[in-house]
Order: C-alpha cells, then sequence, then structure tokens
C-alpha cells in the first residue's frame, strides 16, 4: 500500500511538473511579460510615492509569475491598440484588455475578473444629471474612440450622437466640453474621479451605463497560458485576492466579475 501512495505522489508531483513545463513553454523568453493600458488604473499604475506597480492587473500579474516560477515585467502601453499589438507581435506573453467581440478576432480572452463601472462627465452648469438623459436627440457624446465603451454605446445609443476621441485623452475631451463641441463625455468612473478631484468645472452624473468587462489577453491560439490565467482567476476570485487588489489601490467603481459560470458573452 505504502509503494502505492508513493507512486502515486511521484505521479502527481510529475504531472504538476509537466503541466507546468508546458505552460512555461508559452514563455519563450522565460520572464513573463504583461502589459496593461497605460492610462488606466483599472487596471494598474505606478503609485507616485513608492513607485510600485499597483492595481489588479499588477497583483494577478505577481501571482502568474509566482505560480509558474518565472520572473515577471509589466509594462504600460499605448491605449487599447499598444497592448493588443504587444500580445500580437509577440512582445508580450499577455496583456490587461476589456473583453469585446470585436478584439476577440485578433486575441483569446480570458474570464472577466472585474467590471470597470463607465459613466458620464459633464460641466457643473450641464442640465445633465444621469445616465438616463443620455440618450437623447441632439445630445452629443464623447467617448475614447475604440475603447469599450465606444463599442457599447455604439450598439446601443439610438438618439444621441458619438463624437470619437483619438486615444481617449481626457484633456481633449474636457477641452470639447468647454468649447461646447459635446454635451458629456463617456469613461470609467476611476478616470473621471481622478479628473474631478484635479480640475474646477466638472462633475460626474449619477448611476452607470455599463460594466466594462476586464480581462486578460494572450496570444490567439495560446490554449495552454489562458488555462493557467483561467485558473488563478478561479482562485483569486475565492480568495478575495481581486477584491482586495480593488480596495488596497483605492479604485472607485470597480467591482469583482461574478464566478466564471455566471459570466455571459
Amino acid at each position: 500500500m505504502r509503494c502505492w501512495t508513493t507512486a502515486a505522489a511521484l505521479l502527481a508531483g510529475l504531472c504538476a511538473l509537466l503541466a507546468l513545463s508546458a505552460a512555461e513553454a508559452q514563455v519563450p523568453v522565460g520572464t513573463l511579460r504583461a502589459t496593461y493600458i497605460g492610462q488606466n488604473p483599472v487596471q494598474a499604475f505606478v503609485d507616485p510615492i513608492s513607485q510600485e506597480l499597483r492595481g489588479p492587473g499588477a497583483e494577478i500579474t505577481r501571482a502568474l509569475a509566482q505560480r509558474l516560477g518565472l520572473p515577471y515585467t509589466l509594462k504600460g502601453a499605448q491605449g487599447v491598440a499598444g497592448v493588443i499589438a504587444s500580445v500580437k507581435s509577440g512582445e508580450a506573453d499577455l496583456g490587461f484588455v476589456a473583453f469585446d467581440p470585436i478584439r476577440a478576432a485578433d486575441v483569446d480572452f480570458s474570464q472577466t475578473y472585474s467590471l470597470a463601472q463607465n459613466t458620464y462627465l459633464v460641466l457643473d452648469d450641464s442640465p445633465l444629471g444621469s445616465v438616463d438623459d443620455m440618450d437623447r436627440e441632439g445630445l452629443r457624446l464623447g467617448v475614447a474612440e475604440s475603447d469599450a465603451g465606444d463599442y457599447f454605446l455604439t450598439r446601443t445609443l439610438q438618439h444621441a450622437t458619438l463624437t470619437r476621441n483619438p486615444g481617449g485623452n481626457l484633456a481633449v475631451a474636457v477641452d470639447r466640453l468647454k468649447t461646447r463641441e459635446i454635451d458629456a463625455y463617456a469613461a470609467n468612473r476611476q478616470r473621471l474621479t481622478e479628473l474631478v478631484a484635479k480640475t474646477s468645472g466638472l462633475r460626474i452624473v449619477s448611476g452607470n451605463f455599463y460594466g466594462v468587462e476586464q480581462a486578460v489577453i494572450v496570444r490567439k491560439g495560446n490554449r495552454i497560458l489562458l488555462e493557467v490565467i483561467d485558473k488563478l482567476l478561479d482562485e483569486a476570485r475565492t480568495s478575495g485576492l481581486i477584491a482586495d487588489s480593488i480596495a488596497r489601490a483605492g479604485l472607485s467603481g470597480v467591482d469583482v466579475a461574478p464566478p466564471r459560470e455566471a459570466q455571459r458573452r
């Protein structure tokens, strides 16, 4: 009996080792390289005091690297396009972006790990007070071009007009609001909260129009690494790692996504 127990333990250990090696084989340079949208604190950001990377993306990357027994790097990229391009080209092994069916043609997505609520920014004197006020004839709504909010609003708006902001620069958005080129600007609540805290004459309306599905991307067809990531996210949700990372980063309007089996795409 002891021999069988020992053999079973050795076999289990060998299987685990082979699984890890298979995952490592999908990380060709021996370092887990991750990217995130450089100006989206919902994913990750550099702490201005400690200069450490913080946020859910940072903690998920660290946990994944530890599981694989690899060193890691995590770098900000220029917008969604920059993150996707880094993964497609092989410059990064994984990236953090919001899920959208259009993007899924280029990369493979993990399950959703958090929902970043999106809302609208308006001038203080605007008559618009809620997300329910926005889809009206004659209203011009700004949004970052090719952002998840752009895709969602393109699918759902019936009356208002979208004005796209290439690159999603918030300074451009504020200028357009102040010159009355747009009536409101759509973006994630965290970014807008930070903006309002340091810019006078602006406010955020009540409510949210969309919980953007934050996820991890890998190169198309990289099923081994994707399976490791999905399993890690299952455990990170149960253990509280995702919730705690959101709290530690002080994020506003970011919720833990429901379990994988309850998600719909």
